[in-house]
């Protein structure tokens, strides 16, 4: 009897990185500091610091805990583990919907970026690229693979260039706050900020194509080292140099920022902008895709489950990619579209802060994760209320 294909292990330490900095530094931090800026001026640099903690106490419990589950997509039985069949599925799902909603989402924004050069009916746009995506990860996880390590570095150095060359044009009396900060402000500020921190978790999804199980924890740590980073430097210098009411008044906030400091560099940031997006792109679908199929063998779906002769889930990929674009043409605007994700990802975040909570009793990591569930279950909560 013919064996039936199976993933291929071809991710490195290196290529795990780039999936979680790709699937992290993407749409959100190219057009979430303008939004968060419109809604709380210079004190939006609370809620970027205020999510950090949050983000990061999600990340080390999932390192915690996810060199135990050697299954690609292994986050349904990390939480069947601890709270059984019943529980797991409909976390699962959410997790699913968040996934997808965040591929539609970061279509979305590279048609907003698109917009920057004057060019209409972006949505066509839009699916097409999704489509190209889809291809690529249907030919191979080494092709997938290779296209995020290339496309995580055309927008990290960028990025990290543009945070130092800002901050000498910082002026502290652009962070000052012109009106007070309502407490509601606050929080639909956090809620549209978590959007550029969620998907360092897709480090941890692709288990039985990585060459070194031990590698996923330390991909995870060196991911929100890098975020964490970027986008607190970043934020500091683009409110510092131009203000948040510039910031809030452009649909690309940084490409606003450098051309309002550097002439005509305005085009370049925006391209660089998409180049970022489309790295975050490929890294949701890779995550999605694997998800699925293992929710699929989980639940015996035969349709999802298989794998290609290229051993990759292409059934799961066509239908993930399939359901983003027809969501582009029912929503093509980002903010609702970022809001549904984070939403319905963190119910999932909750959990996996809970399974670490009952698998490591060790107290250091412990108050991590309590850390970690007080603080999204509280951004959740806030979000129905307000």
């Amino acid at each position: 009897m013919a064996e039936e294909p199976g993933y291929r292990r071809g991710l490195g330490l290196f290529e795990l990185v780039s999936l979680g900095v790709g699937g992290t530094i993407g749409s959100g931090i190219f057009v979430v500091p303008g939004i968060a800026a419109g809604i709380a001026g210079p004190a939006s640099l609370i809620a970027w610091v205020i999510v950090a903690v949050s983000a990061s106490s999600v990340l080390l419990s999932l390192a915690y805990v996810s060199t135990h589950f050697t299954q690609t997509g292994g986050f349904f039985s990390m939480i069947e583990s601890v709270f059984g069949m019943k529980i797991a599925v409909p976390v699962m799902i959410l997790y699913l919907v968040s996934s997808i909603f965040g591929v539609a989402t970061i279509a979305s924004g590279i048609g907003q970026y698109i917009t920057y050069f004057s060019i209409s009916h972006v949505i066509i746009i839009e699916i097409a690229i999704l489509t190209c995506f889809c291809l690529i990860n249907i030919i191979g996880i080494s092709l997938s693979g290779m296209t995020e390590n290339i496309l995580t570095m055309i927008k990290i150095v960028p990025l990290v260039l543009i945070a130092l060359f800002l901050l000498p044009f910082v002026h502290f009396e652009n962070f000052v706050q012109e009106t007070p900060l309502s407490a509601g402000a606050l929080l639909a500020t956090i809620i549209i900020v978590y959007w550029p921190y969620t998907g360092f978790e897709i480090s941890a999804i692709p288990v039985e194509e990585t060459k070194d199980i031990r590698l996923i924890s330390r991909s995870l740590l060196l991911v929100m080292v890098i975020v964490v980073s970027v986008y607190i430097v970043l934020n500091i210098s683009l409110i510092g140099s131009v203000g948040s009411g510039a910031l809030a008044r452009s649909p690309a906030p940084i490409a606003t920022a450098s051309g309002l400091i550097f002439a005509h560099s305005g085009p370049l940031i925006a391209c660089v902008g998409i180049v970022a997006m489309l790295s975050a792109l490929n890294a949701y679908i890779v995550g999605t895709s694997r998800v699925l199929q293992n929710v699929a063998v989980k639940c015996s779906v035969p349709l999802f489950r298989n794998l290609s002769l290229r051993g990759t889930p292409m059934m799961a990929l066509i239908a993930g990619c399939a359901i983003s674009g027809t969501l582009l043409l029912f929503s093509n605007r980002f903010d609702q579209l970022a809001s549904i994700s984070v939403i319905t990802t963190l119910i999932p975040y909750i959990f996996f802060c809970m399974t670490a909570w009952v698998l490591d009793p060790s107290w250091n990591r412990r108050i991590v994760s309590a850390v970690g569930i007080i603080s999204t279950t509280v951004i959740l909560v806030v979000y129905f209320i307000v």
